[in-house]
C-alpha cells in the first residue's frame, strides 16, 4: 500500500513542482520587453487622418524637447483604464502624439470625444504597418523619445499610476534634465 501511495503523489510533486518553476519565472521577471529601437533614432511616421485632426510627423519627433508616442485603440481596454495616466501627463505639459492602431474611425473618434483628447497631435494606423516598424505587438505601448529624437524608454502594457510614478516621469525629468 505505501508504494502505491508514493506512485500516485510523484505525478502530484511533479505538477506542483512545475508550478513552483512557473511562478518563480513571473514573479522574478521585472524587466520590461526589450525593444530594438532603444538608443536609435524613431522610426518615421506615416499616418492616415483622424477626422481631420493634425497629423504627427517625423519633425515633430525630432524637436529638440522630450515627448511621448502612444499606440491605442477604442477597443482597447487597458487603453481606457490609462486614458486618465495621459491627461495626467499631457496636463504636464509632456507632448503626447498619439497612434490609433488597427481601429475603425469613428470608434475612436467616440473614444477621445467620451474621453477627453490628451494627445498633441493624433493619427491612425488602420492597417497596423506602422506598429511593425516600431515593434509594437499588442496595445497599448507607449515610447518615450528624447530631445535628438531617440527612443529610450518603452512601456508595452497600460501607464498605471505606479508607472507613471516610478518610472516614466523619472524618465522623463532625468532626460530634461541630462539633455
Amino acid at each position: 500500500m505505501n508504494r502505491n501511495y508514493l506512485l500516485l503523489l510523484i505525478p502530484f510533486l511533479f505538477v506542483i513542482g512545475l508550478g513552483l518553476i512557473f511562478l518563480a519565472g513571473i514573479i522574478g521577471k521585472k524587466e520590461g520587453l526589450p525593444s530594438q529601437l532603444i538608443g536609435k533614432q524613431a522610426p518615421s511616421i506615416e499616418l492616415e487622418s483622424l477626422a481631420g485632426m493634425e497629423l504627427p510627423l517625423r519633425d515633430d519627433l525630432l524637436k529638440p524637447e522630450v515627448k511621448m508616442v502612444n499606440f491605442w485603440a477604442s477597443w482597447c481596454v487597458p487603453c481606457r483604464a490609462e486614458h486618465p495616466n495621459l491627461e495626467v501627463l499631457n496636463s504636464m505639459g509632456i507632448p503626447i502624439y498619439g497612434i490609433n492602431y488597427k481601429d475603425n474611425e469613428a470608434n475612436a473618434l467616440a473614444f477621445i470625444e467620451e474621453l477627453g483628447n490628451p494627445f498633441k497631435k493624433i493619427g491612425r494606423d488602420p492597417k497596423g504597418r506602422l506598429g511593425i516598424d516600431w515593434g509594437v505587438y499588442g496595445i497599448p505601448e507607449t515610447f518615450i523619445i528624447d530631445k535628438n529624437g531617440a527612443v529610450v524608454y518603452r512601456l508595452a502594457g497600460p501607464i498605471t499610476q505606479r508607472t507613471m510614478t516610478n518610472e516614466i516621469i523619472p524618465a522623463i525629468n532625468s532626460l530634461s534634465i541630462d539633455n
